[in-house]
């Protein structure tokens, strides 16, 4: 004798979890990379490099196959969310930087520069920008508030050009330039300390490998350091000028308060 059918939601199936998009990150910009330069990732003294043709001419190819990765995996990640924003844009800029410097076939001192390039150049391009009308440590401000309502946007925007917000984001700006260029001074010197065999070698993509490992934790913590700091300036200067708990991560908020003193210098 059948039952009869329940009348009871049958409960849905329960959503995979993405991975989420730091885990991606790290794979393609640190793990992989990481996997290509080694001389034994597919056993005793066979790497990436042997596949490749081995000796110098495959020490080589794993050489760049690991530094255009990450490039490529930027240049996707921007192509397909078609991410326009500043930020990203700098993102892209930044890993085509990279991607040409890893034909600059060099080791010893100047590999040590090479591998702090960007951050030299992005802490020069922020300094620069602190001379302007647009200090470069706002991109990343902008960037917070682009979901908001397009009036209230605009209001914000208006707030961060106030003279006295506008002294605290050049301040912002230039304590981020000094920590990324000090952040590429201690790659560099970990660099040229631990990265001493011929460019070509498997002990020098062994010792690239190394070091990338190595300094990937430091150097995400020296950077934020740097955001932390250029983010304390900011805010001080707009609680100073906007009274205290005002925000410029509160976009809403801080469009009211700029709303307010329009009424009241109106009345």
């Amino acid at each position: 004798m059948s039952s009869a059918p329940s009348d009871a939601p049958v409960p849905a199936p329960k959503a995979r979890g993405r991975i989420p998009k730091t885990v991606w990150d790290l794979v393609f910009t640190l793990v992989i990379p990481i996997l290509i330069l080694s001389p034994n990732v597919l056993g005793e003294g066979i790497g990436v490099a042997s596949v490749l043709g081995g000796g110098t001419a495959g020490n080589v190819r794993a050489y760049l196959l690991a530094a255009l990765i990450p490039v490529a995996y930027v240049l996707w990640d921007i192509l397909v969310n078609r991410n326009v924003s500043p930020v990203a844009l700098i993102g892209g800029a930044g890993a085509l930087f990279s991607g040409a410097l890893a034909f600059w076939y060099v080791d010893g001192f100047w590999y040590a520069i090479k591998d702090s390039a960007r951050s030299y150049l992005v802490g020069l391009a922020f300094l620069v920008s602190a001379a302007t009308s647009v200090p470069l440590f706002r991109v990343f401000l902008d960037a917070a508030s682009i979901g908001e309502a397009p009036e209230d946007r605009a209001l914000t925007n208006r707030a961060l050009r106030d003279p006295a917000v506008h002294r605290g984001m050049v301040a912002g700006t230039l304590v981020f330039a000094l920590v990324d260029i000090l952040g590429g001074v201690v790659n560099s010197v970990v660099n040229f300390q631990r990265v001493t065999a011929k460019f070509g070698t498997d002990a020098f993509n062994a010792q690239v490998a190394e070091v990338n490992a190595i300094m990937r934790v430091p150097g995400m913590a020296i950077s934020f350091l740097g955001v932390f700091a250029a983010i304390y300036f900011v805010q001080k200067a707009v609680k100073a000028r906007y009274g205290e708990g005002a925000s410029v991560f509160e976009a809403a908020d801080l469009a009211r308060r700029v709303r307010q003193e329009d009424r009241a210098a109106g009345a």
